[in-house]
């Protein structure tokens, strides 16, 4: 049995939906589990939904909602899919839910309703493939993953309780390959005991193939993107990237904590608890060999790699009173931190200073000051790099710096990380 992801790109139109199909009639009389998530950037749409219906802003929900229905249904008709019945059936109560729901009264706890929403972006994407590829003549079957992956109640970050995921696997998820070789269902859900919709967290619908895969002893997992497969760096932001054709669970892991986007960062860990393979490949060029991420690390120090944040700030605090950066300055940090759920980039400290940097869009300044003012100094820089380089050289440090200011700079026998501004 072999584990398939498509993301939103590999899934943004009729035609793309049609590639899909392809790449998925080439690996016949295989059992195949194809993880999908929701088409192109209908994620960002349902948000918009999110915002406008807590908003009480009744007209761009009402636009939101009807952009989402044509744009669905625009794709459901140039697929010109036979005996859709059933499939519009299926999405005219999505939609009629929806329409219906801005009248309902507000529902205070906003990541549980925005789980209920954002989560039926997945649900239009399975049920359209599912059904272009019955048109096909390509047998398969849809299973809701609300049936398969157990959450805690964790919305919008939902933890996974991998004993009851495994029971619910065997017992609902392989029965189904006794009858039919490919089943279809969504990424980045899941469900609580009690039944409500989870999410994974953004992005996480490949954990979703990563956790099926660990449920399933799957023989190996396919992640389908429009790059290669791993490059050594973004090639939005540099030149001459080379594709990492081999390298080891570990390094995946340090490459994705570091803020390479290929991969979520969830998904490598229950694939090297089983050893299971991760290919990433080109849905854009399927036949490629792409890259394979296994327990082999021979050639993990070959290539360098860069992974480089923008739009950074440097956060530096110093106790009021003198004192050292010591575990109760740094528990007072931390519980602010933590309740601002704040994700740190990078954090040092010397006798008197402790410094973190953040994406400047996930933090809130001024809260932050209102929790630490009382004990500490607080000052920042903004406008900030963080670049990170695996297996680095001198000489490529030199070169990543420029002619710009090293604010920061930490390293270690593989990974030498530093935070760089412009020199005013």
């Amino acid at each position: 049995m072999k584990v398939f992801k498509f993301g939103g790109a590999s899934m943004k139109d009729a035609t793309a939906v049609k590639n899909v199909c392809d790449i998925i009639g080439a690996y016949p009389n295989q059992k195949l589990i194809v993880v999908v998530s929701a088409i192109g950037k209908t994620t960002n749409q349902f948000e918009e939904l999110v915002s406008a219906y807590y908003s009480n802003d009744e007209l761009r929900y009402k636009d939101s909602l009807n952009n989402i229905k044509q744009f669905h249904f625009e794709i459901i008709n140039q697929l010109q899919i036979e005996s859709s019945e059933s499939l519009l059936n299926d999405l005219n109560d999505v939609f009629e839910h929806l329409s219906r729901l801005f009248s309902h009264p507000k529902v205070e706890n906003r990541p549980y309703q925005y789980d209920q929403v954002v989560s039926f972006g997945e649900f239009l994407s399975c049920k359209i493939l599912t059904s272009y590829l019955i048109s096909t003549g390509i047998k398969a079957t849809w299973l809701d993953a609300r049936k398969l992956i157990r959450t805690d109640s964790s919305y919008q970050n939902g933890q996974i309780d991998w004993e009851t995921t495994i029971t619910l696997c065997k017992q609902s998820l392989l029965p189904l390959f006794e009858h039919v070789d490919l089943t279809i269902t969504q990424g980045f859900i899941g469900h609580t005991a009690e039944g409500h919709t989870t999410t994974l967290g953004r992005e996480g619908s490949d954990y979703s193939a990563g956790i099926l895969a660990y449920c399933c002893n799957a023989e190996d997992v396919t992640i389908w993107k429009d790059v290669p497969g791993m490059l050594n760096a973004d090639p939005k932001f540099f030149k001459d990237t080379k594709l990492l054709e081999s390298i080891s669970y570990n390094e995946a892991i340090e490459l994705s904590y570091y803020g390479a986007s290929v991969i979520h960062p969830k998904t490598v860990q229950p694939l090297q608890q089983k050893n299971i393979p991760l290919f990433v490949k080109s849905f854009l060029n399927p036949k490629a060999q792409g890259t394979i991420i296994s327990s082999d690390a021979h050639r993990d120090s070959q290539i360098p790699s860069y992974i480089v944040k923008f739009d950074q700030v440097l956060v530096t605090i110093s106790p009021k009173d003198f004192s050292f950066i010591a575990e109760k300055q740094l528990t007072d940090i931390f519980e602010a931190l933590s309740k601002m759920q704040v994700t740190i980039n990078l954090m040092q400290n010397s006798a008197v200073n402790f410094s973190i940097l953040i994406d400047r869009n996930k933090i809130d300044l001024d809260q932050l000051n209102l929790q630490l003012s009382n004990h500490y100094h607080i000052k920042y820089n903004e406008n900030l790099e963080l670049v990170t380089i695996r297996h680095f050289n001198e000489r490529i440090i030199e070169e990543m710096k420029g002619e710009k200011l090293c604010l920061l700079e930490q390293k270690t026998r593989t990974t030498a990380r530093f935070v760089l501004g412009n020199i005013n």
